[in-house]
């Protein structure tokens, strides 16, 4: 049960298209809030209003501002996949780019 005068951020990374691989940092407002592996999610209470959520895989760097209002759950999700030259790299080098989708989840989902 949440305060009305609280709102609440949820990042997941549970995505199918997620490749399972490397770390997804992300931070809210400048400060460290979650080191992500597959299958893992982060929720935190936060004050209303504006707000900005970023995240990297050490390669990428994706940023959301939003604004919550007070009661609101926003949700995000993200997802480190394959793009198409990373199995050819990773065939050569032994390693291949991952890049980031992070992007807010609409209500329905």
């Amino acid at each position: 049960v949440m305060s009305a005068g609280i709102a609440r951020i949820t990042v997941t990374r549970k995505d199918p298209r997620d490749v399972q691989d490397r770390q997804v940092e992300v931070s809210l407002d400048g400060e460290r809030l979650a080191t992500l592996l597959y299958g893992k999610e982060v929720t935190r209470e936060v004050s209303p209003g504006q707000h900005r959520l970023r995240a990297h895989n050490t390669l990428f760097w994706k940023t959301i501002d939003f604004d919550l209002a007070p009661g609101e759950h926003a949700r995000f999700r993200a997802i480190n996949r394959a793009g198409a030259g990373t199995f050819s790299m990773l065939g050569v080098l032994g390693v291949g780019p991952l890049f980031l989708t992070f992007e807010r989840e609409r209500e329905s989902e």
